[in-house]
């Protein structure tokens, strides 16, 4: 007793305290980012809708479930404390890697690659969440490095066999696109913490160098996929199609597009594919130029709120984490549009929030929730107790 009042509050007013907590957290979520999100995965419905010919079933009813669920978790690791998350790091980073050798082990095969776990009618695919746990590694690892710690090649080691590690394994699924983007995250985190650029300059000259030496051990598949690229015409009928047709569904939008629901590319079923990797297509058919450049300024607007709330966070580990978050999703678009517009080789990379699938979907908001609690935390102190 001191003053003749108890040390412990009373629990009514313990709980008060904490739903105000929790209120104050709510208030301090980046409704905008949520705003522009839950946008994003309206575009996405449409989208299916359409790919379903004007049906609920079998893509868009499902696509929505799993987003609204998804958009529950997001906000409930908004509100949770960013130390308590970056304590988990590197537990994530070692289930990550777990999964991806259960996959090699006991995966199943889609479209000739082993790349899916089954779990309980849901197909993960580990490797879209280990995109997020090696950034959240990473950013543990580089927390308390200074600009010289984090050049020193000692130190750098274990960073680098941390993004090696998982990219060895993607690409034994074989997932080659998949593969390049966890590297590069893995390689912005880095950058961000201060390894000095020409480190990553000397690996760019060398792989350039060795490419005709990479090219002769990429798969079959992988390498039509380049010449096909290289000649679309080569292979009309066969390993050229999806991107002849795709080029066709992008042109023939116009300004204004054909009409939603009246895109004949999507409604006559010329594009394989069309609700996961060129969905685009379809917005691009129906909606045209100018709905096309809608969805990239939305897409744009969501990165530029990632890069924000890395700029404002004054803790490291929170720059580093949402800079490869905002990474991963810069480059899930980037590779995706690229793909459907001809400019790289077709890779099975979806368009965030907008194409078909639950791993991607999952992983992506499982992202923006970490990101959500890095802005909520961003004025936080670690401690040295804070030891993960």
């Amino acid at each position: 007793m001191i003053g003749g009042s108890s040390l412990a509050a009373p629990p009514r007013r313990r709980l008060r305290e904490r739903s105000f907590g929790l209120a104050r957290k709510l208030l301090a979520v980046n409704w905008l980012f949520v705003l522009c999100v839950c946008l994003l995965a309206g575009v996405g419905y449409a989208a299916l809708y359409s790919a379903g010919g004007g049906s609920m079933q079998p893509y868009a009813n499902s696509q929505l479930f799993r987003f609204l669920g998804a958009l529950v978790l997001m906000l409930g690791l908004a509100v949770t404390d960013i130390r308590f998350i970056a304590r988990f790091s590197w537990p994530a980073y070692a289930l990550g890697v777990l999964l991806l050798l259960v996959v090699m082990v006991a995966g199943h095969t889609g479209l000739g690659a082993k790349r899916w776990i089954s779990l309980g009618g849901f197909d993960l695919q580990p490797s879209e969440l280990m995109k997020l746990f090696l950034a959240m590694a990473l950013g543990a690892h580089f927390r308390r490095a200074s600009a010289d710690q984090a050049s020193n090649l000692l130190f750098l080691l274990p960073a680098a066999l941390a993004i090696l590690l998982p990219v060895g394994l993607i690409l034994k699924e074989p997932n080659l696109g998949t593969a390049v983007i966890t590297a590069a995250i893995g390689g912005t985190v880095m950058l961000g913490a201060g390894v000095r650029w020409w480190y990553f300059a000397i690996l760019v000259a060398v792989l350039a160098v060795a490419a005709p030496v990479l090219y002769h051990h990429l798969h079959a598949y992988q390498q039509a996929r380049i010449i096909t690229f290289l000649n679309p015409g080569s292979d009309p009928l066969g390993a050229g199609y999806n991107i002849i047709q795709s080029k066709i569904a992008l042109g023939s939008g116009g300004m204004f597009g054909q009409g939603y629901l009246h895109g004949t590319q999507n409604q006559l079923n010329f594009l394989p594919e069309k609700q996961t990797d060129f969905v685009f297509t379809i917005i691009a058919e129906e909606f045209g130029y100018a709905g096309s450049i809608a969805v990239l300024l939305l897409l744009f607007t969501i990165i530029a709120l990632a890069l924000y709330t890395a700029i404002t966070c004054k803790h490291a580990y929170g720059r580093l984490v949402a800079l490869g978050i905002a990474m991963n999703f810069f480059l899930y678009c980037f590779v995706n549009l690229s793909m459907v517009m001809g400019l790289i080789p077709v890779g099975g990379v979806p368009l965030p929030l907008i194409s078909y699938g639950g791993s991607a979907l999952t992983a992506v908001m499982l992202g923006f929730g970490v990101l959500m609690s890095i802005h909520v935390h961003r004025d936080v102190v670690f401690t040295t107790d804070d030891d993960f």
